[in-house]
């Protein structure tokens, strides 16, 4: 077969934009992606069309895939969130956003006339989720740390007491970091007597190493959740967005059905699903280890210790929640914004001091930061 061959533009093209993403790469410090992989071992997978259609646990008649590689990842989460022993199912997903869906629909599926309560932190995916499911929501007011309001939940659910309860907590907001507190909502559910009740959690970033901190926050299946997404490019890494859920075994049971054409179960919420993600997560995995990921955790812990203290000294407002490698501060101005890529909202920006992240770099942008205000 003829191999694809570019014109001289199109080369020069491409050329032109992997001096970009290199260039892009460099400096950014305001979104949750680690960049210190290297999965050069891999790129020979890149040659075939790796596909884990339909349920990783059971075979398909499409045999190129890495579906080995995803049960393992999926167990070593299922064991780090302290599913069931006997009852723990899950896959590898194209990121948080669709770990949320697939938490959402189980819960729909078991409770189909439940209310949904998020609160006003909670990821943009979670009201576009609703949308797409058809389920009603409610709101909930945030603490100022960007947790939910524990009183405001009590107080609005007591309101919906006749309605089975689906909660959507975050392990992590996008803006603050902050954790809901999984053990303390099952203790307002107990207190109002509301038997029939689902919690997904929300990880995207922090449930990925929340399971190293301590004290251990209030997060994972022990802790009263039915289900938990994480995001596989953020604390990890990857060089393809990718994320893992894991759920109830029982409860994914109740929407699988048969699939002649692929002679496997339709569990999942796409059918083609990317064999190489999973392929990097295990590389990953099986490299770092429990310890690895230990010292990954606190490496970024000690470095937004070291951005907190460091902005603070020089004047600037900066403050992260306990535990949380999430550090933010007054946003500066916009071409600091737009060099170092930082989000913000209301007046705030923020660093997250993800693995890659070290101490030049945050003085640098501090460094940046001061000697704007002196020149205004």
């Amino acid at each position: 077969m003829k191999p694809y061959l570019l014109s001289a533009a199109d080369t020069a093209q491409l050329e032109g934009l992997l001096a970009l993403v290199q260039n892009r790469t460099q400096d950014f410090l305001g979104y949750p992606v680690s960049k210190d992989f290297d999965y050069t071992p891999l790129l020979p997978f890149l040659q075939y069309p790796l596909n884990n259609l339909g349920d990783p646990f059971i075979s398909s008649t499409y045999m190129v895939g890495s579906r080995e590689m995803e049960k393992y990842v999926v167990e070593f989460f299922a064991k780090l969130f302290r599913a069931p022993a006997d009852d723990w199912w899950g896959y590898v997903t194209n990121g948080g956003s669709e770990g949320n869906l697939y938490g959402l629909y189980l819960a729909r599926e078991l409770y189909p006339k439940a209310m949904v309560y998020y609160s006003e932190a909670t990821h943009y995916s979670v009201q576009k989720n609703l949308h797409l499911l058809n389920m009603p929501g409610i709101m909930i007011r945030t603490l100022p740390n960007g947790e939910m309001d524990y009183e405001d939940l009590q107080h609005t659910m007591e309101m919906n007491r006749h309605m089975p309860v689906i909660i959507l907590a975050n392990i992590g907001t996008t803006m603050t970091e902050a954790r809901d507190d999984i053990s303390r909502i099952k203790g307002i559910l107990k207190h109002l007597a509301i038997r029939h009740h689902y919690i997904h959690a929300d990880g995207a970033l922090s449930g990925s190493y929340s399971a190293f901190l301590e004290p251990r926050p209030a997060f994972d299946f022990a802790d009263g959740a039915d289900s938990i997404a994480i995001s596989g490019h953020k604390f990890i890494g990857s060089p393809i967005p990718c994320g893992v859920v894991i759920a109830r075994k029982s409860y994914r049971d109740r929407i699988a059905r048969s699939v002649a054409y692929i002679g496997t179960l339709d569990t999942t919420i796409t059918g083609s699903r990317n064999g190489h993600s999973p392929l990097f997560l295990w590389y990953a995995l099986k490299s770092l280890g429990l310890e690895g990921l230990k010292e990954r955790a606190k490496h970024s812990l000690t470095i937004a210790a070291y951005a907190t203290s460091r902005m603070q000294e020089n004047g600037i407002a900066a403050w992260r929640n306990p535990d949380s490698i999430t550090v933010v501060f007054p946003e500066p101005a916009g071409n600091i914004r737009r060099k170092w890529q930082l989000a913000s909202e209301n007046g705030w920006s923020h660093i997250i001091c993800m693995p890659n992240v070290t101490k030049a770099q945050v003085d640098q942008l501090i460094a940046e930061m001061l000697h704007e205000t002196v020149a205004v």
